[in-house]
């Protein structure tokens, strides 16, 4: 069990060290001007597959809840498209909402022990989103040590989101490439 008492390794670091050298880099004059990751959501769609069964979506919730130390929440069709045979209010995916120690823990984990585990790595995007959030797209959940492939016989991908508070993307930038995010080089 995990003491909730105890602060992140990569929590405790940014707040003694990365945030001052993060204030120098950016030239800022206050340091409560230094962004922050405020929340990192993860995400698997399902799609197709729980159109067809419903049933599929249990082992994708376990293996989300195991490889974030949270429980997932089911996420639904907004709206109806026939062509897709999706109905308005289906369960199409699981999500999860990750802050404080349990953002820290799973960001440290995936950039020291998921991201080096991709078969050919060449570096993630350094593309954000225009207001200093990020998102990354992995393939396949394998590449983390917790999933446990022996439940389903697919693997599915999954959508990473890191929100900052950074005001433009040169500060998002910089504040996720100080925690050690894997950017490809310019």
């Amino acid at each position: 069990m995990i003491d909730k008492s105890t602060k992140s390794r990569l929590g405790e670091l940014y707040n003694k060290q990365l945030r001052a050298q993060l204030k120098e880099t950016l030239g800022l004059k206050n340091i409560m001007e230094v962004p922050n990751i405020s929340k990192i959501v993860v995400n698997i769609g399902v799609g197709r597959d729980a159109v067809a069964d419903s049933r599929v979506l249990v082992p994708v919730e376990k293996t989300l809840a195991s490889i974030v130390g949270q429980a997932p929440v089911r996420t639904i069709a907004r709206k109806s498209i026939a062509g897709f045979k999706i109905r308005e209010g289906m369960p199409l995916g699981v999500c999860v909402t990750l802050r404080k120690r349990k953002m820290f823990d799973f960001l440290d984990r995936l950039v020291n022990l998921a991201l080096p585990r991709v078969r050919d790595f060449q570096g993630v995007s350094t593309k954000l989103d225009g207001r200093g959030n990020y998102n990354l797209g992995i393939k396949e959940w394998n590449i983390f040590a917790e999933a446990d492939t022996v439940g389903t016989e697919k693997v599915y991908g999954l959508n990473v989101t890191i929100h900052t508070t950074a005001k433009n993307d040169k500060h998002g930038y910089e504040l996720i490439k100080i925690f050690g995010m894997p950017f490809k080089k310019k």
